[in-house]
This record gives structure tokens, C-alpha cells and sequence, in this order.
């Protein structure tokens, strides 16, 4: 009963986090986010102003909170690899299972949602100064593992970038293609095929650094 129970508040937990996102989302898309405030935010979700801060640190957390959620991918990744599997096979391996997934977060999905909020991104200053903080905070957690394993800070910094950098390119083109209207089906073997491209060219440059135990 009680594991029931803790899957319930979990539950309604998402749900409300979910409403809060969208309401945000509605609001800002309609009258630009800068003129949106998070008590008009609550009202709209049916809240109180302190539930949008016991869920959601700042204004920019309420929309960016589900990128947030995935700034450490690409460490995990790399921290939970096989024996003898390279940094980049490992994030290939990832990043490969995520397109067979249609995964939003690697921009395979075309919810009208995710679209908006792509383009709410790219219009909004703030929002855009966060991504960038998301992914350098990913390269930094990406470096941090990869130093962990080899002692050597600085190359750990250069091979985190240059693989954050190929995958992240990757999605780029996916949400340049569906903000272009098309379909996320018709990209998915276009996005694989990319992607293969993306980390063989950064394998030839770290030529298998560094292989696990």
C-alpha cells in the first residue's frame, strides 16, 4: 500500500508539474515571456505562486525544466559504458537508441508543443542564455567523469566538448527540420545515419579514449 500510495503523489506530482509547463508555455506564447509573471503562471495552473516555486526554482525553470532533466545524459552515458567501450561508442550507443525511441529529447517528436517551445527559445534572450548554461553545465558533469578515469583534467575537457558538441549538433538539425515542417518519422533513418557520421569523425580525432577496464 504504501509503495501504491508513493506512486500516486509521484504521479500527480508530474501532473502537476506538467499543467504548471503548459500553462507557462500558453501564456508566454501569447504574450512573449518577459511579460509574464509566475503569479499570472499559477492562476492559469490552478496553483498557488509558492507551488511554482516548490516545483520550479525560477520562470525559466517552469519552461526549460524538462531540458534541464537531460543535462547529465551524456555523463551517464559514459560513466555506465561496458568494458573496453570507447567515451564515443558509448554516447552513439545512447544517442542511436534514443532515435530508435523517437525520443523528444534528441528533437524527434512532433508534438506542436515542443515546436513552440523551440521557437519561444530562439525569441527569448533568458531562455537562450539557459540552454547554453545546460549545456556547458553538461560538458563540465561529461569532463568530470572522464577525468575521474584518466587523471588528466585538460584532455578530459577537450574529448567532453568535441562529444557534446557532435551530438548536440545532431539534434540541432533535427529541430531545424521539424521547424521547417517536416516530419519526425520521415528523419528518424536521416538522424541515425547523421549521427553515425557525427561520432566517427570525432572517434578519428580521440581514437578510442578512453576505453573502460
Amino acid at each position: 500500500m504504501a509503495e501504491e500510495a508513493l506512486g500516486l503523489r509521484a504521479r500527480k506530482k508530474r501532473q502537476t508539474a506538467s499543467r504548471i509547463w503548459r500553462s507557462a508555455l500558453d501564456l508566454c506564447l501569447e504574450r512573449g515571456f518577459d511579460k509574464v509573471s509566475v503569479a499570472e503562471i499559477a492562476a492559469a495552473a490552478d496553483v498557488s505562486k509558492m507551488t511554482v516555486f516548490n516545483y520550479f526554482g525560477t520562470k525559466e525553470d517552469v519552461l526549460l525544466g524538462p531540458m534541464e532533466e537531460h543535462v547529465a545524459d551524456a555523463a551517464d552515458a559514459v560513466r555506465g559504458r561496458g568494458p573496453g567501450e570507447s567515451a564515443v561508442d558509448a554516447l552513439r550507443r545512447q544517442f542511436l537508441a534514443r532515435v530508435a525511441g523517437r525520443d523528444p529529447s534528441i528533437g524527434l517528436s512532433d508534438d506542436p508543443r515542443l515546436l513552440q517551445m523551440r521557437r519561444l527559445i530562439s525569441d527569448t534572450p533568458a531562455l537562450a542564455r539557459r540552454t547554453l548554461i545546460f549545456q556547458m553545465r553538461g560538458v563540465e558533469l561529461l569532463a568530470d567523469v572522464l577525468a575521474e578515469e584518466t587523471g588528466d583534467r585538460l584532455l578530459a575537457g577537450v574529448a567532453a566538448q568535441q562529444l557534446v558538441a557532435a551530438r548536440d549538433a545532431v539534434i540541432l538539425e533535427n529541430h531545424r527540420r521539424l521547424l521547417a515542417g517536416d516530419r519526425a518519422e520521415d528523419m528518424a533513418d536521416d538522424c541515425a545515419a547523421l549521427a553515425e557520421r557525427a561520432f566517427d569523425l570525432v572517434e578519428k580525432g580521440l581514437q578510442g579514449y578512453p576505453r573502460s577496464a
